[in-house]
């Protein structure tokens, strides 16, 4: 009788955190986490709020068992499929309620994956299809977004639609726990023997190469092979299996001293309250990426995707990029992206106003 009622005391306080953060996003705030969180928070950054369904009939989420934290929404009565590669998949419930703020019909029907951007690539190529544990499912995506190289590459490949649209940029930085306990420095400090690390996995992160390069500008190729070839053979290197978010988890369960993520990540975790910080890389060293996006080839909600393309260059969804370190990308102009804005600008009920132009050549 004891464990039954602290189970259901635990669910309820549960569930209550999950209502109080979805109602923070819904108002526009920063992701609101718990100072202390229950062994059914895994990961602690979820609470419910990354989930567009509004009727989820029973709720089933085994940590460690039966989790699905890179799948949001219904993935059956949907408006707009959405394929992020997840360098932000903390900004995403907030841009969500903010685009459905604006298209009221869209409520409760977009669906979105924050997997890795080659992970992506390949659910794309195998037809939309996806299998997470004992489950297989289908959703094709409408837009996909990642780094604006990979984006325009897909779209040489056919994979996507040209143009390309790029809205954020980002910066890497160093995290580490609380305190800083391996007294990590600066890059050349994760090459020593004793620190363990969490990195990105080349093979699919797109992260990986702007880390490589930071760590060639701080250490020469000699560091490079330090972090990713020696210490992966000796164990103290662990590459991340889904994506690097798992950074700032292995940190808070004290099975790495630090690993390079994007800032943002890092302010994210930080403003949530984690036992984690961060050690800034100089500029001279750092490497920026650009975030692009575009529609998919055959999306079967081609109004939908447009509509998401022009809001995330809002100024409006900018100002959500900018709480989490993300800046706006503010280029040149080129003649396809100018038409593709200037045609939803001419449609306003297709679009909140998009007031800078863009292009693709970086």
């Amino acid at each position: 009788m004891y464990n039954l009622r602290k189970n259901l005391l635990m669910y309820a306080l549960s569930a209550a955190t999950a209502l109080a953060t979805q109602l923070a996003y819904a108002a526009g705030g920063v992701a609101a986490t718990p100072s202390k969180t229950t062994e059914l928070d895994s990961p602690p950054w979820q609470q419910g709020a990354n989930n567009d369904a509004t009727e989820r009939g029973l709720s089933f989420t085994e940590p460690d068992a039966d989790n699905l934290a890179d799948f949001h929404g219904d993935p059956i009565h949907l408006a707009l499929a959405l394929y992020v590669g997840g360098n932000y998949f903390f900004a995403m419930a907030p841009l969500v309620y903010a685009f459905e703020a604006h298209y009221p019909q869209y409520r409760g029907h977009v669906y979105w994956e924050t997997l890795p951007p080659g992970l992506l690539i390949k659910q794309i190529e195998s037809g939309g299809v996806v299998t997470v544990g004992n489950m297989t499912w289908t959703v094709a995506p409408d837009v996909y977004l990642a780094g604006l190289k990979t984006v325009q590459r897909e779209i040489d490949a056919g994979l996507l639609q040209a143009p390309a649209v790029p809205y954020v940029k980002n910066t890497l930085t160093i995290m580490v726990p609380k305190n800083n306990p391996a007294h990590v420095e600066r890059l050349a400090d994760l090459g020593e023997p004793g620190v363990r690390l969490a990195m990105p996995n080349p093979a699919f992160e797109g992260i990986a190469r702007q880390i490589k390069i930071a760590l060639e500008n701080a250490g020469g190729d000699a560091l490079v092979k330090a972090v990713y070839d020696t210490k992966v053979n000796d164990g103290s290197t662990t590459l991340t299996h889904i994506h690097y978010r798992q950074t700032p988890l292995w940190i808070m369960q004290g099975k790495a001293d630090a690993g390079i993520t994007w800032q943002s990540e890092a302010v994210f975790q930080e403003q949530a309250g984690h036992p984690v910080a961060h050690v800034d890389i100089p500029v001279a060293d750092n490497a920026t990426a650009i975030y692009g996006g575009a529609i998919a080839k055959g999306a079967s909600h081609v109004q939908a995707a447009r509509r998401w393309l022009a809001f995330i260059r809002s100024p409006e969804a900018l100002s959500i990029f900018e709480r989490y370190g993300f800046t706006p990308f503010q280029p040149d102009t080129t003649a396809s992206t100018v038409r593709f804005l200037r045609q939803q600008r001419g449609h306003p009920e297709q679009a909140p106003d998009v007031s800078n132009s863009v292009h693709t050549k970086i």
